[in-house]
């Protein structure tokens, strides 16, 4: 088989696949094992080559990290940091911006992106929604936060290991822990600087009606009691922040045994009152981990130290022939016969005044209950209960389990920087420890990784080895070095790093990654200038990658939160990544060439 056949059958295949991307007509994962199989039916490639992506550093360090995040977000070490960095109402944008985007990109720089802007998109609605700002203000700059933090550290970002995996399997010494970070510090500083003041601008102000409950809302109430741990005793409903709540709306107060009702916005929460709340379920399991308020003594339950990994929630409708109609919570001993413990209660129509021990279940009452992961298989078929339903759940484990992981998070680190271990070891090393101390499961671990990201990036590298032995990787360099060469090495470079730009706009970041990295290796080459300068344009040029919503995953991920349309992402991100492509080439080009 000639070179020329193989070159050209590649390039139709990378072709007809830009094209298919374009038109987003076919699933990512579907259309890349596609091309692969095109690509051996074609022969070449060898199996061996087509799936050596899937034991590639970069991508079996991916999948380790996935667990460590996932168990920071888990344990809610995470969530806890987000009411810091937004703090109360201000209506300077850009300073609120700031105080987002420096602690968001400082995070992003050592927790795989991907979790850190999951974790905030529920915080900044919520944030928005309190003080009716526009979402659609912040939720870009939150990912454009998340991805120039990325690019500082090896571990910000799955694209930064899929090139280090690349150099080391192309006899290259592996990117250092910091060794970007002279790169995508300023670059990241200024990309920030640039949206907190002036990006912001390009934003659309789009507001979503807020949801109130009302007679169509399937409301619950729950009781919870003020203890002395509250901040916010002596402070009137209003400035306690709890009279705007989204999906929350305090009722009722009982204050030694008298009743306050309606809960006016100018009452002062006093210590032991017992604040009765009617909202849904999340909203409900999110309330009672506010500090000093917990469930009264009738649960007999600590909800904020639960492992969500052994209990769930789940919703049961109390059946007319059960055992528990006409019997008050207190004296139906339910938490004894079905080990579980009633946190609200839904009767249809009816806003219940008593406290939760005290009421008369009827046919009907909804539950909301808290038990074992077991409830659902044990009760499923009981006359007790009309129906059974696991709700959604809301990651929550012991505060010990917390600090685990962030021990884990900084041994890791600390290994890898001082050259005690392999960052794939380290990391290893941390997710033993994790389910040794059952901070994370086997079902968490399945979980928590993305295998659907891990399978893209394990087909993209098999295809690129196609590139490179197909021999179009050095024809495209050559073609390359030719456009740039008017301009010296200065325009070569720059020719790859926009080259890598362009593309990952209409294909994922990583993919671009592993596709152009041979290129730019063979463009070097040609020149006979240094690999790892061109190998770190490809670094940064698939990471910042701001233009479109399909560029980047966590670009995405705010697309229906923020209520945006394909334009805002250009109008904010192309100027953006102009910019920062600027900056970072002729940063590339001083510590490189």
């Amino acid at each position: 088989m000639t070179l020329d056949f193989k070159m050209w059958y590649t390039l139709s295949l990378l072709i007809i696949m830009s094209i298919l991307l374009i038109l987003d007509i076919i699933e990512l994962e579907v259309l890349f094992f596609s091309i692969l199989l095109l690509l051996l039916m074609g022969k070449i490639i060898t199996l061996e080559e087509a799936f050596a992506g899937f034991s590639n550093v970069g991508m079996l360090t991916i999948a380790l990290l996935f667990v460590i995040a996932g168990a920071l977000s888990n344990t809610g070490m995470l969530k806890q940091i987000s009411p810091i960095i937004l703090g109360k109402e201000n209506t300077r944008i850009s300073h609120t911006l700031l105080k987002l985007l420096f602690p968001v990109s400082i995070i992003s720089a050592f927790i795989n992106n991907t979790p850190v802007v999951a974790m905030f998109i529920p915080t900044i609605r919520s944030w928005t929604e309190k003080h009716h700002y526009a979402p659609s203000k912040y939720l870009i700059p939150l990912s454009y936060g998340a991805i120039l933090g990325g690019m500082c550290t090896l571990i910000g970002t799955s694209t930064n290991l899929i090139i280090h995996g690349l150099m080391i399997d192309y006899g290259m010494e592996g990117l250092g822990f910091f060794e970007i970070s002279k790169i995508g510090i300023p670059v990241a500083i200024l990309g920030i600087l640039f949206t907190s003041f002036l990006g912001h601008r390009l934003l659309p102000n789009r507001k979503e009606p807020l949801i109130e409950l009302g007679e169509h809302t399937r409301e619950f109430v729950i009781e919870l009691k003020v203890t002395q741990e509250y901040e916010n005793i002596g402070k009137t409903i209003e400035s306690a922040g709890l009279r705007k709540l989204k999906g929350l709306f305090l009722f009722q107060i009982e204050r030694n045994g008298r009743r306050i009702a309606p809960a006016k916005p100018d009452e002062k929460i006093l210590l032991d009152d017992r604040l009765f709340f009617t909202g849904v379920p999340k909203t409900i399991l999110e309330l009672q981990k506010i500090p000093g308020l917990q469930l009264t003594k009738d649960s007999h339950f600590n909800l904020k130290q639960y492992d969500s990994a052994e209990i769930r929630t789940f919703e049961c409708v109390v059946s007319p022939g059960s055992p528990l109609v006409g019997k008050t919570v207190r004296d139906s001993d339910f938490r004894s016969k079905y080990e579980a413990v009633i946190i609200a209660i839904h009767r249809h129509g009816e806003r219940i005044a008593k406290k939760i021990g005290d009421i008369s279940l009827r046919p009907g009452d909804t539950l909301l209950l808290l038990a074992g992961k077991n409830f659902y298989k044990k009760w499923y078929h009981s006359k007790d209960f009309y129906l059974i339903a696991v709700t959604e759940a809301l990651p929550s484990k012991p505060q010990w389990r917390g600090y685990v992981s962030v021990g884990v998070f900084f041994m890791m680190i600390i290994l890898t920087v001082a050259n005690i271990l392999p960052l794939l070891s380290a990391a290893g090393l941390g997710v033993i420890i994790l389910v040794l101390t059952r901070t994370a499961n086997a079902g968490e671990v399945r979980r928590t990784i993305d295998w659907r990201v891990l399978i893209i990036i394990a087909m993209s590298l098999g295809i690129a080895n196609a590139v490179k032995q197909s021999g179009l990787a050095d024809v495209l360099a050559h073609i390359i070095v030719r456009i740039g060469d008017h301009f010296g090495l200065l325009g070569i470079l720059a020719s790859i790093y926009f080259f890598t730009s362009i593309y990952t706009l209409v294909i994922t970041n990583n993919a671009a990654a592993a596709m152009l990295f041979p290129i730019a290796v063979s463009a070097a080459s040609a020149i006979n200038a240094d690999q790892r300068g061109f190998a770190i344009a490809i670094v940064i040029a698939a990471s910042a990658s701001f233009a479109t919503p399909i560029s980047y995953q966590t670009n995405l991920m705010v697309y229906g939160p923020g209520g945006y349309r394909f334009r805002d992402y250009l109008m904010i991100g192309a100027p953006l990544q102009l910019g920062i492509g600027a900056i970072a080439i002729a940063l590339i080009y001083c510590f490189y060439f």
